[in-house]
């Protein structure tokens, strides 16, 4: 396992021991293939971040625990990793738990390894369960500041939230919705995700009571997205087609890696044509919906001014930063197929 880096680099970036990295490095047996695979993504960290690792000032090693789906996990490692030269002249050290898997015990766990690790600030997207909430406890107790990045945990001992106000978000989905419907009538299909989730929630509130404000009349009917079932989406949307013939309208909410894509080809399968979609964040598949013209619009928000902001949370909590430690929510972008970026994005 060829690499330039000092054992003890290696043992502070994965959390382990120096002894058991200097096992696996010169292959002496008696560890096991997880612990492996550990010091390979430990290797393969420290190679993207090594223009970072090279800046002079203060380290910081901080864990990012993401519960989502990959192209998200992958969207906040791309979205950190290209900010951490702007941090300078302080370093910036990230190990990354990414879980895509809704289990709140595996989650619960990753946090837990965390505190007995050791870390300068944990950046945390996770569901709002009492389980959560009680880890955030344990690590800020052992002097760990948490940043909830995307949905908030509010009632936890998090230092600050950064992300979109989700409330803000639904409202101005529901704003757009009624702009583009008018005075046509129709029904709205909300789609959601599966689990307990601030954030979705939060938008569905701010996008209900929004629709309620303008005395819509519209039936908002729901379909979720299951994440252990890649087909869920699409067979609930043409059961909810089916059954309601006047949905003219799409409020995405939330949906997992080809949900959106899935909506679309419901209506195309069910021969319904729908006057407006309107979805969250700029993802590869989002930008080339829009492009086609099968989105109307996507809410969107700078992750990496995100990222940048959790990590000078961080900072200011380890008072390695002066100023007040609080959220500020980042700015809602509404994007269109006229102010869309190349599908390449």
């Amino acid at each position: 396992m060829k690499h330039p880096y000092r054992i003890r680099e290696i043992a502070a970036q994965s959390g382990l021991s120096p002894a058991t990295v200097d096992r696996v490095l010169h292959a002496r047996g008696g560890v096991r293939a997880s612990t492996v695979r550990e010091v390979e993504q430990a290797i393969a960290d420290l190679d993207r971040q090594q223009s970072q690792l090279r800046l002079g000032g203060r380290t910081f090693m901080v864990d990012v625990v993401v519960q989502a789906p990959q192209r998200f996990c992958t969207a906040v490692r791309a979205a950190l990793e290209a900010e951490l030269p702007a941090l300078r002249p302080a370093v910036i050290r990230s190990r990354f738990h990414f879980l895509d898997s809704p289990s709140v015990g595996n989650l619960v766990g990753v946090l837990d390894r965390v505190i007995r690790k050791g870390s300068h600030g944990v950046i945390l997207k996770a569901p709002d369960v009492p389980e959560v909430v009680a880890a955030v406890t344990r690590l800020t107790g052992r002097g760990t500041p948490v940043v909830t990045l995307m949905t908030d945990l509010p009632a936890s001992a998090r230092a600050a939230y950064v992300g979109i106000d989700n409330r803000a978000a639904g409202a101005t989905a529901a704003y757009l919705v009624q702009q583009w419907l008018a005075d046509r009538s129709g029904d709205v299909l909300v789609v959601r995700g599966h689990g307990s989730f601030r954030g979705e929630d939060e938008r569905e509130v701010g996008f209900r009571a929004e629709m309620r404000a303008r005395n819509a009349g519209r039936r908002l009917l729901e379909v979720v997205d299951e994440e252990d079932r890649a087909d869920a989406v699409h067979i609930g949307t043409r059961a909810v087609l089916a059954a309601n013939p006047a949905i003219r309208a799409v409020y995405s909410l939330y949906a997992g890696a080809g949900g959106n894509a899935a909506v679309v080809d419901a209506f195309d399968r069910q021969r319904r044509p729908y006057d407006v979609f309107v979805a969250h964040d700029l993802d590869g598949e989002n930008t080339a919906l829009l492009r086609e013209g099968r989105l109307s619009a996507v809410l969107h928000h700078d992750l990496r001014q995100d990222l940048r902001r959790a990590c000078q949370v961080v900072m200011q909590a380890q008072g390695a930063l002066p100023g007040p430690v609080r959220s500020n929510p980042s700015a809602i972008q509404v994007i269109t197929p006229h102010n869309a970026p190349p599908a390449e994005f």
